[in-house]
């Protein structure tokens, strides 16, 4: 994949030069069109927002998808496939062919690997499909959806690695791996929910002294009934604009 090569000589591998969002993954875009219209916000510090069909690619393009996906490209923002790896469960032909029909339908930018396994054990396979990931989408950004600290030999894979995803629970009391020290920010993104807007402060402070240079921060838990998604993730937090205005002004590729 691209690793941690520069983007027209400026930009990091994140797509910005600080701290900065990734989007796990919003709800389809006819149940949160507020959501995607704001990714295209002029000054927003987007690193990339993830496109999920139907737990992937789906069986036929989405005019819906299409069209967010699009004008999410048109910004300047890097669009990522979302290819679940079940912890090891799926098969190798399976990502591989949910991958092509990203890139063939989406013209995706790369792809975020959900669900991905943290143990040695995998490391080989993680390996083989990350090589055969960079031939489909022509060396492109690649993030592996770990949630924890995964075996060290990880970083050698991809662009990036999510070091923590779960709640904010969890999240003010975690400690980053040793490991992690040896890496720049822009290599790890930790996504986490339930988030007071009253501890916001706290949570930029715990990522920046973990060395996270993509965040992903929402007061939403995990059902979410505006949008009828059981992912957090799946809608805006409730304090984006103050959110957006804490990091400051980003640069999208």
């Amino acid at each position: 994949m691209s690793h941690v090569t520069t983007i027209g000589g400026s930009l990091s591998a994140t797509g910005a030069a600080g701290l900065g969002f990734g989007i796990p993954g919003y709800a389809h875009p006819l149940l949160a069109p507020v959501e995607w219209a704001e990714l295209t916000r002029p000054g927003t510090p987007l690193h990339w927002a993830v496109l999920n069909v139907a737990d992937g690619p789906g069986t036929m393009p989405d005019p819906h998808c299409l069209a967010a996906a699009g004008r999410l490209r048109n910004a300047g923002v890097r669009v990522l496939g979302h290819l679940d790896l079940a912890y090891g469960a799926r098969s190798f032909g399976e990502i591989v062919s949910d991958a092509h029909d990203f890139h063939d339908w989406y013209r995706v930018d790369g792809f975020y690997l959900d669900r991905c396994p943290a143990e040695a054990s995998y490391l080989p396979d993680v390996r083989l499909t990350a090589a055969t990931l960079d031939t489909v989408a022509h060396r492109g950004h690649l993030v592996l959806g770990h949630g924890t600290h995964p075996h060290p030999g990880y970083a050698e894979i991809a662009d990036q690695l999510v070091t923590f995803r779960g709640p904010w629970t969890d999240y003010r009391w975690s400690q980053a791996a040793e490991w992690t020290a040896d890496h720049p920010p822009e290599r790890f993104a930790h996504l986490v929910h339930g988030v007071p807007r009253s501890h916001l402060d706290e949570a930029m402070r715990i990522a920046r002294w973990q060395g996270a240079g993509t965040i992903f921060f929402t007061d939403r838990s995990d059902h979410d009934d505006r949008t009828g998604q059981n992912s957090p993730f799946a809608a805006l937090p409730g304090y984006w604009d103050e959110i957006v205005s804490q990091i400051g002004p980003g640069v999208s590729e």
